[in-house]
Parts: structure tokens; sequence; C-alpha cells
């Protein structure tokens, strides 16, 4: 690689933090490694979170009008093969305009015409998969990439495996480096500092039927004798209250439609209740808790399904599907207090998930291909 050059790189992945957060880390990635030698753009879809969570980030982006099928019969399906001719034309107008050295795809629509329109031009290109099943977008694009990186083992049946390098998921800074003591952090969020602590996690997608769920078990949870810090989403906050307005236990459960401290968070937990998304799933591989996966049954091709599989059948995690998470949550959690060896048995299988710094492994493979 040339010192002197200034090397220009295009990055796509939206629709669901799950894409854009870690688009957003092998960026941020990049800058650390090149400095000012590299030149980031995104290409989001117009309208998703990503125009709005990338500018936030220090990085342009533009937008391509693009949407995914609607599993419902909508209207909105009549407009959806104009709407990719529309984002392939715009998409080889930005990389001929742009004129990369490498693309970068983390999934979501807008990453499908980028990185065709970069493989004609025969520009290296990489995606991302972090799920243990792949999206449609990845599935279509992996026999034209260059690289794909993957973060469980045994993707070969879905990709060519020549092009496939086990790097894990990028997890943010703040996890990796999580420094707060357990009663430090349960000092932050008012909990009490020797009782068993619940923590409870929806997803960038919702968890309203997830919450609905929890909210029926929530008095039996607490008399049980643990501690609950809740993240509920803004849609669940009135929800979640109105489920512990009347107990006697109240004051053991916190409330919160968001957690910025999510580093804090982990570190004041005994045990996770998580969505099984990619990120949830490496973070909480990251800070090795034990943890209970709820999947969320309507994402795209049941990835959530499939990924807590990947981590229950290796006793890494225990999978509760949404519709018995009514009938079988306080249980469960009970069990994991009485018996600290299942949570320490599941710390110890859920290491082998574990691929080391993925952000630093995949910006090597991004190097490579600017090298070449």
């Amino acid at each position: 690689m040339s010192k002197n050059k200034k090397y220009k790189v295009l990055v796509s992945g939206g629709g669901t933090g799950g894409h854009i957060f870690p688009a957003i880390a092998i960026a941020n990635g990049l800058r650390d490694r090149l400095k000012s030698d590299v030149d980031i753009l995104f290409v989001g879809a117009k309208g998703r979170m990503e125009m709005e969570k990338v500018p936030l980030a220090g990085f342009d982006i533009v937008g391509l009008w693009i949407s995914g099928i609607q599993r419902s019969l909508t209207f909105k399906n009549l407009l959806v093969p104009f709407k990719l001719m529309s984002s392939l034309l715009k998409a080889r107008k930005i990389v001929k305009s742009f004129q990369p050295d490498v693309v970068i795809g983390t999934g979501g629509y807008a990453s499908g015409p980028l990185l065709k329109a970069a493989s004609s031009k025969s520009v290296p290109t990489l995606i991302l998969e972090q799920n243990s099943y792949p999206g449609m977008t990845n599935k279509w694009l992996g026999k034209t990439v260059s690289k794909i990186c993957t973060a469980y083992e045994g993707m070969d049946i879905y990709f060519p495996k020549e092009k496939i390098v086990l790097t894990g998921s990028p997890v943010r800074k703040m996890i990796r480096e999580m420094k707060t003591p357990k009663e430090d952090a349960r000092k932050f969020f008012e909990l009490e500092k020797d009782r068993f602590t619940l923590l409870i996690v929806g997803g960038s997608q919702g968890a309203m039927n997830m919450n609905i769920a929890i909210a029926t078990q929530m008095e039996k949870l607490l008399a049980s004798g643990i501690q609950i810090l809740w993240q509920t989403g803004k849609p669940s906050v009135a929800l979640a209250r109105k489920s512990t307005v009347n107990s006697k236990y109240r004051n053991r459960v916190k409330i919160k439609d968001f957690i910025q401290e999510m580093d804090k968070a982990y570190a004041a937990a005994n045990l996770i209740v998580s969505r099984a998304g990619a990120i949830a799933i490496a973070e909480i591989v990251e800070v090795n808790k034990p943890a209970i996966f709820v999947p969320l049954p309507s994402a795209a091709e049941d990835h959530q399904t499939h990924n807590a599989q990947a981590l229950a059948e290796k006793n890494a995690a225990l999978l509760i599907p949404e519709k018995e998470v009514e009938e079988k949550l306080t249980d469960t959690v009970v069990r994991f207090m009485k018996d600290e060896s299942i949570g320490k048995r599941m710390c110890e299988n859920i290491q082998q998930f574990s691929h080391g710094n993925a952000t630093d492994k995949i910006v090597d493979e991004v190097i490579k291909l600017i090298g070449k």
C-alpha cells in the first residue's frame, strides 16, 4: 500500500441497528488504522434509521430509493422492482464518481445494489454476515463478492468456502473495555448490591410482545427474591410501569426506555434476558454472561431463532420462544438463581463463540483487499 495515496471506502449497512452499528464500528476501525489516509462514504436506504445514525457518528451518507418486499399483500410491493432498478442505476453512478478502492456491506437493502455495482466494475468487495442463517441480501451477494466475514462456523453451506473468514461480530468499544465493577454498576442504577439481578433487554426492531409476556410475570418474578433492570424501549414503558405500580416489590425493578450505559448494565447483571439479534449475542458473548434468548419471531428469515439455537445447542445459552415466555420465564430464572452451576457452565461454553476483536480482524481483511 502506497503511503501517499488516500484510500476511498464505500460502506453500506442499514435498516436495523444490527446492520448499522457494525458498519460504523468497521468505519471507525479503518479511520483508527489509516488515520487521514482514508475517505469513507456511507450508502443507505432513504427513510431508514441509517440516514440519522450515520451522520451522528461523523460520516457522510447518501441514500438510495429502496425497500424490501413486504410479507403482507400491499401496493408497496408493486414498487419494489422500480426501486431496485433506480437503486442499481444510482449505485453505479456512486461507484463511478467516488472511485472506491473497496466496498463493504453489512446487510440491509441498500448494500445489495451497491456491492453488485462495485463487483461489476471489479472493485474489491467484502460483506459481513453476523447471523448463523444469512439474510436475503447477503445470500444474493455471496457469489460475486471478494470476501465474506462471518460470526459462526459452518457458513460454507451458504457461501463459497474459499471466500469465508471467521472474524466474529464487531462489538462497541465500551463493551469490549467494560471496566465498571459489579457493585459500582448496581449503585449507578440504584440497585441493591448483593441481590440476584436480572437484566431484560429488547432489540432495535422492538420487543413489545416479549415485554407484554414479561409484564404478566413481573409480580411472580419479583416475589422470587430477585431485582430487575428492564430496558423496555419507548413503546413499552407505560406497560412496564403499570405492571409494577401496585407491587410491594416495586422498588426492586428499575425501568428504562433506553440504557445508554450498557457496559454498566451488563456488569450489574447475574443473568440476561434478551432478543437474539447479532449485536445482542456478540455483546453477551463479549461480557461472558449467562443468557436466556427470546428471539423476535418476525425477524427476517427467522434469523434470531437460528442465532439462539446455535448457542443453545452448545449449552452456551437458553432459548425460550416468545409464545412460551409467560409459562416458562419465572421458573427458569429461579432455577438459575438457586443453582449457580447452570450459569457458570454456560459462561464456560459461551467462550467458544468468542473470536477476539472482530473489528480489527475485519479491518485486516479490508486492508488486504485494498493492498491488492
